[in-house]
């Protein structure tokens, strides 16, 4: 079965990294564990926060890997412990987000059980290069050009 392409116009060029994301996200887990928010803090802040109740820093992991944010858990079952009733199971988890270009994440930290993930979305300034147009067939090199120094000087 043939998949059809939502990036396939060809006035579309380069979006084929969307269409990745896009496709990873289809394929994140659906399991609810552990639940998580997701919050803003500020006009370029986020954070995540993941109920990890019973893990500590050394069973969790925060890793970037390819513009995806991944948290993994793992406790370890203490053998010496005789359980009478086990309701809580040690148990492992991974949580993806895929993160969109130029977010960073700026920390983690645990408090009470919650995995807080802070995150930066940087303010992106709108850059407009002129390519110079030759008539050898090639072009010169261009440099960016500032908006907001050519409206001042205006």
């Amino acid at each position: 079965m043939n998949r059809i392409s939502l990036f396939n116009s060809p006035l579309l060029l380069g979006f084929d990294h969307f269409e990745r994301a896009i496709d990873r996200v289809a394929k994140a887990s659906t399991d609810g564990y552990p639940p998580y928010n997701i919050e803003q803090t500020g006009d370029d802040r986020l954070r995540i926060t993941l109920a990890v109740a019973g893990f500590t820093m050394h069973d969790l992991v925060v890793q970037i890997e390819d513009n995806q944010l991944v948290i993994r858990g793992k406790q370890v079952d203490d053998r010496e412990r005789l359980y009478l009733h086990r309701g809580i199971a040690a148990r492992q988890f991974q949580r993806s987000f895929v993160l969109a270009e130029g977010i960073e994440v700026t920390g983690a930290s645990l408090d009470n059980g919650l995995l807080h993930i802070d995150l930066m979305r940087p303010l992106v300034e709108p850059k407009v290069r002129r390519v110079e147009i030759r008539t050898d067939g090639r072009t010169a090199s261009h440099q960016p050009i500032d908006i907001a120094a050519d409206k001042e000087k205006a």
